[in-house]
């Protein structure tokens, strides 16, 4: 098993959701998270004033799946996700070695 994690624009989260359900990944974990990528930061116009801003809102998803459908999640997740644009995210692929359902005590490995 692989764990797809995926950092994206907040804009983005509902078209990434829509996506990943048409390819029947439907549990996943959503988190809001503030981070920077190799842009580091962006510059705003507030009030006639240039505003650094260091930090950008994102969205953290989590999606565990088997080995064979990695490149179906990430294409779901990339197609879904994809402005063009500077800081439209990054994913990365981690291996999970073992999940247990807490309820049942369902081990998978």
């Amino acid at each position: 098993m692989k764990m797809v994690v995926a950092v994206i624009r907040p804009e983005r989260v509902e078209h990434v959701l829509d996506s990943l359900e048409r390819h029947a990944f439907v549990a996943l974990t959503l988190t809001e998270v503030k981070g920077r990528g190799e842009q580091k930061g962006i510059q705003l116009q507030f009030r006639g004033r240039t505003v650094e801003v260091d930090m950008l809102e994102k969205v953290k998803l989590e999606v565990v799946v088997e080995d064979d459908e990695v490149e179906k999640a990430m294409e779901a997740i990339t197609s879904a996700a994809r402005t063009g644009k500077i800081g439209d995210g990054r994913i990365f692929v981690v291996p999970v070695e073992k999940s247990v359902r807490i309820r049942t005590g369902e081990v998978r490995q």
